[in-house]
């Protein structure tokens, strides 16, 4: 049973943002609890935020919004006693996905109040904490520019993902899974905790959460021909039977390339120069699902 609570309320992200969360909150949660909102006003600034979570000696702490939110929450939460709930209102709410939390709203609320907990493992993507999966490449490319369209939703992605396909021209990596290398060109590289970006496509249908390993997809690059095969077995939880993916697993991951590239650790986009250490953190999460 949750005992105190905060639903951290994100009123720029996700795709329902006319729904006012607060109010679906207190009419749909049980009269046992008294739940708290801590309102993200800010979308550049998540310090307030931070402290509030911190000093609140919360229970649970429920992310309402899409990956970003649920990342920015999570981070605060790592290496703590308090256990992250999910409202998944964003684009591809991959780690709600992955720990079998519903889509649907009222549901998600009532796992909330059951509060099974399981622990997972994170990353950490230099000095970026990440839960679902982080990367450099296509994807990367791909959620930064998301992040800079005003319009949310699978529809939007999916139109700038085949838009940027044709443009985009693969980069050389060298790479090192626990001191093994990796050199070649690449159209994308993952590093995943969780098996899915989201929307349940799968980029390491073998990831596990809390099995202490890092799993490392490297995809070539594929001519437009190979694309619909490519899409078949990502939606597929097939994608490590094609020959265009290098699957690996490992604690440590290292990539190098030449100049400044973009980044993504769950979704959210930074640019990096020259070098990426990734790294797992063991069962570092509580999560209610």
């Amino acid at each position: 049973m949750v005992k105190k609570i905060a639903f951290v309320i994100n009123p720029n992200a996700g795709v329902k943002k006319k729904l006012d969360i607060a109010e679906f909150v207190k009419k749909n949660l049980s009269q046992s609890h008294s739940p708290e909102f801590i309102i993200w006003e800010n979308k550049d600034d998540f310090d307030t935020v931070r402290q509030k979570i911190k000093s609140g000696n919360y229970d649970t702490v429920v992310a309402c919004g899409g990956d970003g939110t649920v990342n920015q929450v999570a981070a605060v939460l790592a290496h703590t006693k308090m256990a992250l709930g999910i409202l998944p209102l964003g684009s591809g709410n991959g780690l709600a996905r992955s720990n079998g939390i519903p889509m649907n709203l009222i549901k998600a609320l009532q796992v909330i109040e059951r509060r099974g907990i399981r622990q997972i493992d994170g990353g950490r993507i230099n000095e970026f904490p990440f839960f679902c999966t982080a990367g450099i490449g296509f994807d990367a490319h791909i959620a930064n520019e998301f992040a800079m369209s005003t319009k949310r939703g699978f529809i939007t992605y999916f139109n700038k993902t085949i838009k940027a396909f044709f443009g985009y021209k693969p980069f050389h990596y060298n790479i090192l899974v626990d001191g093994k290398r990796i050199e070649t060109k690449a159209f994308l590289i993952t590093v995943a905790n969780s098996g899915q970006w989201g929307n349940d496509v799968y980029i390491a249908p073998k990831a596990e959460l809390n099995d202490g390993w890092l799993d490392v997809s490297v995809l070539k690059p594929f001519s437009i021909i190979s694309l619909p095969i490519i899409g078949l077995k990502l939606f597929s939880k097939k994608i490590h039977t094609s020959v265009k993916l290098i699957s690996d697993k490992g604690k440590q991951i290292e990539i190098e390339f030449d100049g400044e590239l973009p980044v993504h650790y769950d979704g959210e986009p930074v640019f990096v120069k020259n070098k990426l250490i990734i790294r797992i953190m063991p069962l570092a999460l509580n999560v209610v699902c």
